[in-house]
């Protein structure tokens, strides 16, 4: 389960944030998750309440931001919307597209004391 090693990454984000904006305490992150991330939403949450556990932000709330997938060919450069990593391009039908969006995940916002 990868989610776990996630959510130590999103931890380590918070603990060097609180370090540099002097905040104690976290009551809510917000973390945009790609569609093409691999990150399993429920694992996500379960993971998070178990890692922060004993931390600045146990107890917060992990608000998930779905990021629909965008891709762009790399024959013909249009960009689209994806469903699958692996479709072809709907202009030229290509293959080997690239991800543009929705490959990553990151924390976009918290809410502190």
């Amino acid at each position: 389960m990868h989610e776990m090693s996630l959510c130590e990454g999103v931890l380590r984000i918070v603990q060097e944030q609180a370090k540099l904006q002097n905040f104690s305490r976290v009551r809510k992150v917000w973390l945009e998750i790609g569609e093409f991330s691999c990150a399993v939403p429920d694992s996500m949450a379960l993971c998070f309440e178990a890692i922060t556990a004993g931390t600045l932000a146990d107890g917060a709330t992990l608000e998930m931001i779905n990021v629909p997938g965008k891709g762009r060919c790399r024959k013909c450069a249009a960009e689209f919307a994806m469903n699958k990593r692996y479709d072809a391009c709907p202009e030229c039908g290509a293959f080997g597209i690239e991800v543009v969006e929705g490959g990553a995940m990151r924390v976009k916002e918290l809410e502190v004391d």
